[in-house]
């Protein structure tokens, strides 16, 4: 195994950094009992994606006479105006007093590469991932093969809940399509951020080896062919007990 955390992860894993706070408070602010549907949080404002919610943040409700949550909900949807958590979980309440929802991103991997994007290139993996990429990008994996735009949510790859000291990719379709012919040889796991892969030290990032079997990221086959799919099943990362 030769997976690898760029500087940049392992400080934020060992805590250099504070949360990220989102907070939204306004008399625009509604909350939509969807039936058997998705229940949602709209605001007349708009204000919901310049408040910097994306899909996987955890919210947390002040002011409301029934939809305030100190344990928090899962957002599942995020749109200027429409936040969408899970049937059942709001009762409707209409807008025209100030509501606040807030939430916190913390500096932990999960969060850390929220909505990130995995890309498989050829040859041997660098030294380090703060060092720049290496060989040729033969595919990106996003959700469902879509295009990815760093600074989006949109067809972001997100990691699961940690559990028993490991973390798993969630239950979305990993795919993408090869852009090049080629040996698979190594992977980089790129967080939300613009990364061109170039050298750097404040960039988190994963390196890791690819392979049939006792990689990082095993596949059926290494052998990449231009606009075929290719799916990641699994993609596990693991906290060791002990140093």
């Amino acid at each position: 195994m030769t997976l690898r955390l760029s500087t940049a992860m392992r400080n934020k894993m060992l805590g250099d950094g504070n949360p990220v706070v989102k907070m939204i408070a306004a008399n625009t602010i509604a909350f939509v009992d969807g039936g058997t549907g998705e229940d949602t949080i709209t605001d007349s404002g708009n204000g919901f994606v310049t408040a910097g919610f994306v899909v996987g943040d955890t919210i947390y409700i002040e002011g409301t006479t029934n939809n305030d949550t100190t344990t928090g909900f899962d957002l599942t949807g995020v749109e200027a105006g429409t936040l969408t958590v899970a049937t059942g979980t709001l009762t409707a309440e209409s807008a025209g007093t100030v509501f606040a929802i807030a939430a916190a991103k913390g500096q932990g991997l999960r969060d850390t590469l929220q909505n990130g994007i995995l890309k498989i290139y050829s040859g041997g993996q660098p030294t380090t991932p703060d060092s720049a990429v290496s060989g040729t990008l033969l595919g990106s994996i996003t959700i469902a093969s879509g295009t990815f735009v760093p600074g989006s949510e949109a067809n972001g790859l997100e990691l699961g809940t940690a559990s028993s000291g490991e973390i798993e990719k969630d239950s979305s379709v990993w795919s993408g399509l090869g852009v090049a012919d080629g040996t698979a040889g190594w992977f980089r796991f790129y967080a939300n951020a613009t990364d061109s892969g170039g050298a750097s030290t404040s960039l988190p990032r994963i390196d890791g080896s690819v392979g049939t079997s006792g990689a990082d990221l095993n596949m059926s086959s290494t052998s990449i062919v231009t606009d075929a799919t290719y799916t990641v099943d699994t993609f596990k990362f693991t906290m060791p007990m002990q140093a």
